[in-house]
C-alpha cells in the first residue's frame, strides 16, 4: 500500500507536469518539481534531527517511568479497556503505558511530547509483532486512533488566529472538539469493521462513555470562559499536568530506590537511535508529498471538486479552505501554511478562515505519522492503516464543513 501510495505521486506529479509543459508552455515546472525535491530531502533531515533532543529527552523520562512502577500503574487501569481493543497485546506490557502517555500528550496538545512517546509504544508493539516487516493489527489501531487522536486544547491554533487579527481567536475551540471526536470515532469504528472488534462489549462502551463524558463537559465548561482565560488556563492544565507526570515518576523511582538519572540515560540513548532510523523514510515520504504538490495536482484537485460543488448549485465557500483539508494528511506544516494563507486572504474571521482552523485541529498527518512510527521499526507492509487513517481524515474534514456551515454560516 505505502509503495503503491508513493508511485502515485511520483506518476501523477509528472503526468501533470508533462501537461503543463507541452500543453501551457510552463517551462519552469520540472525545475520548481526538483527544488521541491531537493528542499523537502533537507527538511526530512532537518525533522529527525529536530526530533533526536525530544526524542531523547521524552524516553529517557518513559524509562524513569517504567523502573519506578508508575506507568505500570496507569495500564493497570485501563488494561480492561485494551484487553478487548488490543488482544494481541499481552496485559500489562509496557507497550501499553506508552500508549497511554502518547495520547494524554495528544489530548493536551504537546506534540513534542506525543511523537517520541508514539515511537516508544510503536516499538513495544513490534517486539509482539510476528512479521516484522507487516503491521500488526495492535499497530494499526494505535496508529489509526494517533492520527485522529481529541486534541483538548488546540492552542497553536488559537494563537495563529491571534496573530491574524481574529476577534476572538478561541470562536473554534468547541467546532475542533466536535470535529477531532468525529475523527477518531470513525477511525476507531473502521478499524474495528476490518478487526472485528466488538465495540457494543460492556466495558468497551463503558470506557468510550466516559471519555466522551470528559470531553463534552471539558467542551461545558471552556465555552463559557472569556478568550484570555480561556488561552491561559488551558495551557496552564496541559503544561501542569505533563511537568507533574514527570515529577511523579521521578518521585516514584526515589520511593523504589531506582537510580532515576541511569534510567533516563538509558532511555535517552534509545532516543538517539531512533532519529537516525526514521531519517530514511521521512525524506521517501516528504520528498514524494513536495513533488505532488510543486506539480499543481493538489491545486488541479481542489478546483476538480469546487467544479463539482458549483454544477450541483451547492454552496462553495468551504472550497476556499479546501486546501488545507487536502494538504492536512500529508504534511502538517504544509497544512498550517494553507490555513494561515487562507486566512491572510479571506481574513481570519471569514468562513474560510473559520473553517481551516477547524480542518487544522480536526485530524493529525496522517502519512507524517505513517512514515515516522512505522519507519522507526521498519515495517514496509501497512495493511489497511492508510486507509482507516484517510477515513478517519475524511470524517474529520466533513465534520469540520458541517460544524462550520451550523456555527459560522
Amino acid at each position: 500500500m505505502l509503495n503503491f501510495i508513493w508511485i502515485f505521486f511520483f506518476a501523477s506529479a509528472f503526468v501533470v507536469a508533462l501537461i503543463k509543459l507541452l500543453i501551457f508552455g510552463d517551462t519552469q515546472i520540472f525545475g520548481q518539481m526538483m527544488t521541491a525535491m531537493f528542499s523537502l530531502s533537507k527538511t526530512a533531515f532537518e525533522i529527525a534531527l529536530g526530533l533526536t533532543g525530544v526524542l531523547a529527552l521524552w524516553l529517557g523520562i518513559m524509562k524513569i517511568g517504567e523502573r519506578s512502577g508508575f506507568i505500570q500503574i496507569l495500564t493497570t487501569w485501563l488494561s480492561p479497556l485494551f484487553i478487548r481493543l488490543l488482544p494481541e497485546v499481552p496485559k500489562n506490557h509496557p507497550a501499553l503505558g506508552a500508549i497511554v502517555m502518547n495520547m494524554s500528550a495528544n489530548a493536551l496538545g504537546l506534540d513534542n511530547a506525543a511523537t517520541p512517546l508514539g515511537i516508544k509504544a510503536m516499538q513495544e508493539l513490534q517486539k509482539l509483532n510476528p512479521l516484522k516487516d507487516t503491521a500488526s493489527n495492535a499497530q494499526i489501531l494505535f496508529l489509526v486512533i494517533n492520527t485522529s487522536a481529541v486534541t483538548l486544547f488546540p492552542v497553536t491554533i488559537f494563537t495563529y488566529r491571534a496573530q491574524m487579527g481574529a476577534a476572538n481567536p478561541t470562536d473554534v475551540f468547541i467546532p475542533i472538539l466536535i470535529a477531532t471526536y468525529a475523527s477518531t470515532l470513525m477511525g476507531l469504528l473502521t478499524v474495528a469493521a476490518v478487526q472485528k472488534i466488538n465495540l457494543f462489549d460492556k466495558v468497551i462502551l463503558a470506557y468510550l462513555g466516559g471519555f466522551s463524558a470528559l470531553i463534552f463537559g471539558l467542551l461545558a465548561y471552556f465555552s463559557h470562559l472569556p478568550q484570555a482565560e480561556m488561552l491561559a488556563q488551558s495551557a496552564l492544565i496541559s503544561n501542569v499536568t505533563l511537568f507533574s507526570l514527570v515529577m511523579l515518576f521521578i518521585t516514584g523511582a526515589v520511593i523504589k530506590k531506582v537510580n532515576a538519572y541511569d534510567a533516563f540515560i538509558d532511555g535517552a540513548k534509545e532516543g538517539f537511535s531512533t532519529a537516525v532510523t526514521i531519517i530514511p523514510y521521512l525524506v521517501a515520504m516528504l520528498v514524494a508529498i513536495g513533488v505532488f504538490r510543486a506539480s499543481g495536482a493538489l491545486d488541479l484537485l481542489a478546483e476538480g471538486l469546487r467544479s463539482l460543488v458549483l454544477s450541483l448549485n451547492m454552496d462553495d465557500r468551504f472550497i476556499d479552505a479546501l486546501p488545507t483539508a487536502l494538504m492536512k494528511p500529508f504534511s502538517g506544516s504544509g497544512a498550517r501554511a494553507m490555513m494561515i494563507d487562507t486566512m491572510q486572504s479571506h481574513g481570519a474571521d471569514s468562513f474560510a478562515g473559520r473553517l481551516s482552523s477547524i480542518v487544522q485541529g480536526s485530524t493529525e498527518t496522517t502519512f507524517y505519522v505513517l512514515a515516522v512510527y512505522f519507519g522507526s521499526v521498519g515495517i514496509k507492509k501497512i495493511r489497511h492503516a492508510a486507509a482507516c487513517g484517510l477515513a478517519a481524515d475524511a470524517a474529520g474534514i466533513l465534520a469540520a464543513i458541517a460544524i462550520a456551515y451550523w456555527f459560522f454560516s
